[in-house]
Parts: C-alpha cells; sequence; structure tokens
C-alpha cells in the first residue's frame, strides 16, 4: 500500500524586490540611524576645544553679552569700561566658586535699574540731570548696595545647600517673584520714555528695527542672538543721519586707558540706607538664575548622553550656583561695575553651539577684561545718542515685565485663587502705582537709618507680598 504524501502547503510567491532606488524600509528613520549613524559633536563642562574654536567661541560669548552689558551702564550712568572689566572678571571668579561644575557667563542684570537710578537720583542729585555719561558719586553709593545683595545671594544659596529649594519657595513663591518682576520691569517706563523724548523719531525707529531683528532671526545661529546690538547699530546709523551723534566722545578718548575703578562708600552711611533697597532686588533674580540652571542642566545631560557620558546633574548645585551668583556680584560690587546675573541670551548661545566649555568661559570672561582697557570703545559706545537708547529700552523693559507673566504662567499659579490675587494686586498696584505716581517713587514711610526718606516703591512693593505671604503660611492658607 503505497504511502501517502502530505501535501505541502502552498507558498504565496516572492514579491518581486524593488528597484535599488526604492529599497524596502520598515522604519525609514531607525534605517537611516543604521546606514549611517549621525556624527554628535559639542563641547561638555569639562572639554577644551583647541585653541582655534576655544578663540572663537569664546569671542561669540563676549559678542552675545556685550550689548545688553553695556546699555545697562548707560542707563545708570556706571562706567562702561569697568562694568565690561568686572562683567570678565565675574564670570571667572563664580566659574571658580562653582567649582568648575556650571557653565555661565554673567552680565548687568536690568532687574537693578529702576531701583538703581532711583537711589542716585536721591544722593546724587547731579547724576541725572547732567550731560555726564558716568556718575561716579551716585556709583559709589550703589556699591555698597549691590555687595549687600551679593551677601543675600551667598547666604540663601548657602540655606538652599543645607535645607533644599522647597524652603525658599514657601517664602517666595511664584506669585511673589512674578509680580516683582513685572514691577520692575513696568516701573521703568516712565524713564524709557523720557529717554525717548529726545528724538521720538530715531527712538521709534529704532524700536521697530530692534522688534524687527528680535523676530525674524530668531534661530538664525549668531545673529539671532543679537538683536539689541544689531538694534542699537541701525539706530545710530540712523541717529547720524538726523546728525545728532557726538563724535566728540569718541574722539576725546585714548585708545587704551585705565578703567575708572570706584571703591564702596562705606563711610557714608546714606550708602547703607541702599542695602536693604537694592538687596530686595534678588527676589527677581533669583528665580531667573535657578530657571537658567535648569535649562542648561537639561541641554547639558541631553549632550552628554548622545556623546555616551556620564550626565552632570548640574540642576542638583541651586545653592551653589546662587553663590557663585553671589560671588559675581562681589566682584562688580567692590571695583564698581552694574550688579550682575546669569545671561540667559549666553545660555542660548551655548546651547545652540553645543558647547559648554567651562574653559571657552575662561577665556571670553579673559576678552571682556580686556575690552575694558580699550577707551575708544567706551567713547564709542558713550556717543550712542539718548533716544537711540530710550528706543531700547522701550523695548527691553517691557520684556521684563512679560518675563514676569511668563514665570507666572509657567509655575502654573492658580490666579483664581483669593490669596494669590491678593498678593499680585498690592504688589502691581504699589509697585507699578508707587513709582510713576508718588514723589521721588517714594512711600513716605521713614524707617530711621534704613530709609530715613521714604521707602522706594519697588521695595515696598516687595515687602508688601512677603509680608502677606507670610501671614497665609501663618494662617495655613498655602497653595
Amino acid at each position: 500500500m503505497p504511502t501517502k504524501v502530505k501535501p505541502k502547503k502552498a507558498t504565496p510567491p516572492k514579491s518581486k524586490p524593488k528597484a535599488a532606488s526604492q529599497p524596502v524600509v520598515e522604519n525609514p528613520v531607525e534605517a537611516r540611524k543604521a546606514a549611517s549613524p549621525a556624527v554628535v559633536n559639542g563641547y561638555l563642562p569639562d572639554d577644551t576645544p583647541p585653541t582655534g574654536a576655544l578663540l572663537s567661541l569664546g569671542f561669540q560669548q563676549v559678542l552675545t553679552m556685550f550689548p545688553a552689558t553695556v546699555l545697562v551702564a548707560i542707563l545708570t550712568k556706571f562706567d562702561v569700561s569697568v562694568t565690561l572689566l568686572a562683567s570678565g572678571l565675574g564670570t571667572i571668579i563664580a566659574l571658580l566658586v562653582s567649582k568648575r561644575k556650571i557653565p555661565m557667563y554673567y552680565g548687568s542684570s536690568f532687574s537693578y535699574i529702576a531701583v538703581v537710578i532711583t537711589a542716585m537720583s536721591l544722593y546724587a542729585n547731579d547724576c541725572f540731570t547732567s550731560s555726564a555719561t558716568y556718575c561716579p558719586d551716585g556709583v559709589r553709593l550703589v556699591q555698597v548696595g549691590i555687595l549687600g545683595t551679593a551677601i543675600l545671594e551667598i547666604i540663601i544659596g548657602w540655606i538652599i545647600m543645607q535645607m533644599g529649594k522647597a524652603a525658599l519657595d514657601r517664602v517666595l513663591p511664584p506669585i511673589i517673584t512674578g509680580s516683582m518682576a513685572i514691577v520692575i520691569g513696568l516701573a521703568l517706563a516712565g524713564s524709557a520714555l523720557n529717554m525717548a523724548s529726545a528724538h521720538w523719531l530715531v527712538a521709534l525707529i529704532t524700536l521697530l528695527a530692534t522688534v524687527f531683528f528680535s523676530v525674524f532671526l530668531q534661530n538664525k545661529g549668531l545673529l539671532g542672538m543679537l538683536p539689541i546690538l544689531l538694534g542699537a547699530i541701525f539706530g545710530y546709523i540712523v541717529s547720524a543721519l538726523f546728525g545728532i551723534v557726538d563724535y566728540g566722545k569718541i574722539a576725546s578718548e585714548a585708545w587704551f586707558r585705565v578703567p575708572a575703578f570706584t571703591l564702596p562708600a562705606f563711610g557714608d552711611p546714606r550708602a547703607w540706607e541702599l542695602v536693604v533697597s537694592i538687596s530686595l532686588i534678588a527676589i527677581a533674580t533669583i528665580p531667573e538664575s535657578t530657571a537658567h540652571l535648569y535649562q542648561m542642566s537639561l541641554y547639558i545631560d541631553t549632550l552628554a548622553e548622545q556623546l555616551g557620558r556620564a550626565k552632570y546633574n548640574i540642576k542638583e548645585l541651586i545653592g551653589l550656583n546662587l553663590i557663585a551668583d553671589g560671588a559675581d556680584d562681589l566682584v562688580v560690587g567692590f571695583l564698581g561695575g552694574a550688579a550682575g546675573t546669569n545671561y540667559g541670551e549666553n545660555n542660548s548661545l551655548m546651547a545652540i553651539t553645543r558647547n559648554y566649555s567651562i574653559p571657552v568661559l575662561m577665556v571670553a570672561g579673559g576678552m571682556a577684561i580686556l575690552l575694558g582697557f580699550i577707551g575708544k570703545l567706551a567713547g564709542a559706545v558713550n556717543s550712542i545718542p539718548v533716544a537711540v537708547t530710550g528706543g531700547l529700552a522701550i523695548y527691553l523693559f517691557g520684556v521684563i515685565g512679560m518675563q514676569g507673566v511668563a514665570l507666572i504662567q509657567s509655575e502654573n499659579v492658580n490666579l483664581f485663587s483669593p490669596k494669590n490675587l491678593a498678593i499680585g494686586a498690592a504688589m502691581l498696584v504699589c509697585g507699578i502705582g508707587g513709582n510713576l505716581g508718588l514723589p521721588n517713587g517714594l512711600f513716605p514711610f521713614n524707617v530711621p537709618v534704613i530709609f530715613p526718606q521714604g521707602i522706594p516703591a519697588i521695595v515696598f512693593a516687595a515687602i508688601v507680598g512677603i509680608a502677606l505671604n507670610l501671614i497665609f503660611v501663618l494662617f495655613g492658607r498655602e497653595e
């Protein structure tokens, strides 16, 4: 009997292979990676690039910080050369204090402008009534307040290292820090418009050019980081066409000169009155600095992962970061530079170039120090017409206020909460209304030694916000 043969199952015919130009790909992205793995370039904090890259990347950092840092000096009548040099030296010291772990560049902070102008107008009366671009008497007084800020930042940094950031957040929740930023920006509105009034057409052209550069050059590499510089150059050219540029300020400067360093006026009792006023502005700069740290930590760890190296987790160094901030302010406070902060613009540049190298930032600091000795550079900066500065200020001061709104949004602050509404409302009216409506921007509450002439509106707003929040904390009304 013949054996039965089990028939084979029919198999579908094999599909014809596609032409070589159309390969069969299940996952195009994965196949592309397998075929030609992407080459990841970049420098992590402890990397040292080759000499050419070291210098070029360092110069980009200086170019990025230059416009805002110089503009603060112009607005507050600090010496431009000292401010540049202090920015570079302060950056180097801060990097060393952070044990070369936190890549940050330090420039002048806009947050202090309003209270500095108020203080210098009160105690050095001719600072803002004369055409001089530098007011050493006012600077010496403010230096003491900047040193007070440095000490406060160091103390808060140490507390965070010991107790954690949650303890600080109870005292300074986002509704306070965000409202403070809004107050700082919008309280300066009057100053911006006063400067713009020197020549309205030039100011408005400068404003429009700066806005144009900010919007249409975004994400365009290095140029996208320089809208303020480009706006200032455009406004300067327009001013030259109108014949309002004083070239004598450039001609009168030597090519090289020693910056006009000043010592803090420790012996002047008025200077000690500024310590509390200026130090309280740290309420706005501390959250800003912390946000920059979180941002940088994300970028650095992403690059480290792509390079197959260990993560740095610098987000855990909040306290050390604030101590580094304080170290920078110690330097600028002693030398006579404008109060500093780590710069978001430079952080963005590092993200674009994928360069977080500490040695690059050290080189950038050295370059800024050298720029401080170039007298013609300071003369060119001081020759910028007031109207151009006013046009830039309208934009920048408004941005500071909007950043406060952004902080409140990003932290998901509940603005339907009566507690948050109370704190924010009181701070905004006292800070903005007081600065614009009260004589000299002072609340008429004289506090011996600290505020003998009255409390500056911005400082009063901070005090009101902190006091209200503490009441809610004590009575169990926290969010």
